[in-house]
C-alpha cells in the first residue's frame, strides 16, 4: 500500500489566542503533523535557534502568528518593544523559513495597519494612503513591514507567501490582564471582578462612542486555513503583488458602549457603567470591508453574543482551574 505523505506544518505562536485557534482548526481538517515550539524551546528573537529550528525540521508550511499584542495601553506603555519584538520575530522566520525552502506561508497581520481616518468600511487597497493611529502606530509599522516582506519575498523568490488581517479579535486562549489585553477581555475581568466585590460602578476608558468589529477566534483560524487552502491561481487572482494581503473580519460593527452592556449582561453584573473621557478613544471607527473574502467563499458563524458566552465561561473556568 502506497504511504501517504503529511505536511509538516508549523504553527508559531501556538500558545496564542490565534495560534492556539489555528492548531485547533487544523486538528479538525484531519491534520495532525502540526509542529509547536515553547518559547523556552524555541527564541524567535534568535535568528541563528529559528534557522536551526527550519533546517532540522523539514517543514512544508508556516502560519506565522507569533507576535506581541495588546490593547491601547499596552501600546502606549511599551512601543519599543512592540515594534522591535514584532520586526524581528518575523523577520527571522520569514527569512528562516524561505532559506530552508518553505514554499507556503501565512502571514497573521492586523487591521490597525490603516489609516487612522480611512474610509469606512476599510477596503484593502487603503493601505498606506493615510496616517496611522498614534496609539498603535509602532505595531503597525511592524505589521505593514510583515506584508511587505512576505511580497518582497513572492516576487523575487516565487514563493507563495500570504497575508490576512483579521479585525479585533477574542476568545478562548486570550490574554486577561487588566491592562494589557484587548478590549472584550479586559471588560470580561473588569466586570467578573466588579461583582464579586460588590463595586457600584466600572470604568471604562474613553467616551464609549467608537465603533468596533470583533471576530470570534475560531471564526479567524477558519479563514485563515481557508486562504491558504485556496489555489495559488485563484489567490493570485484575487490579489496583486505588491498588495496581496485580504481582510478578514464580520462586515459589521458595534459600540464600545454597546459591547460594555453586552458583557455586563453576560458576567451577570447589576452596577454602572461609567465612561472616562480624559482617556483616549483610539480610532473612532474599524469596520473591514471582507467583501473580497466572501467572494472567495468563507464567511464567518459565530454571533457576538455566542462569542462572549463561550469566552466568559473560558475564563472561568481558568480562574476555577487557578483557585
Amino acid at each position: 500500500m502506497k504511504t501517504i505523505s503529511r505536511k509538516r506544518i508549523y504553527v508559531a505562536g501556538h500558545r496564542g489566542l490565534v495560534g492556539s485557534a489555528i492548531v485547533r482548526a487544523l486538528a479538525r481538517r484531519g491534520q495532525h503533523d502540526i509542529v509547536t515550539r515553547m518559547h523556552a524551546d524555541l527564541e524567535l528573537t534568535d535568528q541563528v535557534s529559528v534557522r536551526e529550528f527550519f533546517e532540522s525540521e523539514q517543514i512544508d508550511e508556516v502560519y506565522m502568528a507569533a507576535a506581541r499584542v495588546g490593547g491601547i495601553h499596552a501600546n502606549n506603555t511599551y512601543p519599543a518593544e512592540f515594534i522591535y519584538e514584532n520586526m524581528i520575530v518575523q523577520a527571522n522566520v520569514i527569512h528562516e523559513a524561505w532559506r530552508s525552502g518553505v514554499k507556503k506561508l501565512l502571514f497573521l497581520g492586523s487591521s490597525c495597519i490603516y489609516p487612522r481616518m480611512a474610509e469606512q468600511p476599510i477596503k484593502e487597497e487603503y493601505l498606506m494612503n493615510g496616517n496611522l493611529e498614534p496609539t498603535n502606530e509602532p505595531y503597525a509599522i511592524a505589521k505593514i513591514a510583515g506584508i511587505k516582506m512576505c511580497e518582497s519575498y513572492n516576487r523575487q523568490y516565487g514563493v507563495d507567501y500570504r497575508s490576512v488581517m483579521p479585525t479585533n479579535l477574542y476568545g478562548p486562549g486570550d490574554n486577561y490582564h487588566p491592562e494589557n489585553s484587548h478590549v472584550i477581555p479586559a471588560l470580561l475581568r473588569r466586570f467578573y471582578e466588579a461583582k464579586l466585590t460588590g463595586a457600584d460602578k466600572v470604568v471604562i476608558w474613553g467616551t464609549g462612542t467608537p465603533r468596533r468589529e470583533f471576530l470570534f477566534v475560531d471564526d479567524m483560524a477558519d479563514a485563515s486555513v481557508h486562504v491558504m487552502d485556496l489555489d495559488q491561481e485563484i489567490y493570485a487572482a484575487n490579489t496583486t503583488p505588491t498588495l496581496s494581503h485580504i481582510n478578514v473580519g464580520t462586515g459589521k460593527d458595534v459600540t464600545i458602549g454597546h459591547v460594555a452592556d453586552m458583557i455586563s449582561s453576560v458576567v451577570g453584573y447589576r452596577g454602572k457603567i461609567v465612561f472616562d473621557t480624559s482617556k483616549p478613544d483610539g480610532t473612532p471607527r474599524k469596520l473591514m470591508d471582507i467583501s473580497k473574502l466572501t467572494a472567495l467563499g468563507w464567511a464567518p458563524k459565530v454571533q457576538l453574543i455566542d462569542g462572549l458566552k463561550q469566552t466568559y465561561g473560558e475564563f472561568e473556568s481558568l480562574l476555577a482551574q487557578a483557585a
